[in-house]
């Protein structure tokens, strides 16, 4: 089967339903981002989370021979010292990825598969950023700065899309003309 062209019959609803996923995107992007930095949630949820990620990295630091110590959200060792803060601890990334997951047109179960799928990497490439970052800062403190902001921001980036795209492509094969979707919004 040959794909629509412009201005065939079907390409009109393929235009309107990639709008419809990009409006969707963005509303759900912009209202998540407000709500995670809204300071009720920021102080309730976001700042016991990076707490979390940074006990984690400290202790899979500490397992990597790396004596270090954890306060808060900050990682800190004899010359070395971090402070996770909103945007490094991989929740921007997995808003980028949820938002995308949540406005494409899936069956419920599978986008709540998706998001926990995701959410689960992220957060583990997240890990594995911070402790190679905190081992950077101590042992080649003038390659931190570069790979803080360019190397693993665009990665943690990267990785979101790419594992969007990676799960939009496992979808369900296309139906049988005729036969209804199951539970798809």
């Amino acid at each position: 089967m040959k794909a629509p062209k412009n201005g065939s019959p079907g390409a009109g609803s393929t235009n309107r339903r990639s709008l419809l996923f990009l409006a969707k995107f963005l509303a759900l992007l912009v209202a998540l981002y407000a709500l995670v930095a809204w300071n009720p949630v920021n102080d309730a949820v976001i700042v016991p989370f990076t707490a979390a990620i940074a006990r984690v990295s400290g202790f899979l630091l500490n397992a990597l021979g790396e004596k270090v110590s954890v306060a808060g959200t900050e990682i800190r060792s004899g010359n070395f010292g971090v402070q996770i803060e909103n945007g490094c601890n991989g929740v921007e990334a997995a808003l980028l990825f949820g938002s995308a997951v949540l406005a494409f047109p899936a069956p419920w179960r599978r986008r709540l598969i998706g998001l926990v799928g995701g959410f689960v990497a992220i957060q583990l490439l997240n890990f594995v950023r911070v402790v190679s970052l905190f081992w950077i800062g101590a042992h080649h403190p003038a390659l931190f700065s570069s790979s803080h902001t360019v190397l693993w921001q665009s990665v943690i980036v990267l990785a979101s899309v790419l594992l969007f795209l990676f799960w939009a492509s496992r979808g369900e094969k296309p139906r049988a003309a005729g036969t209804a979707p199951d539970d798809v919004a």
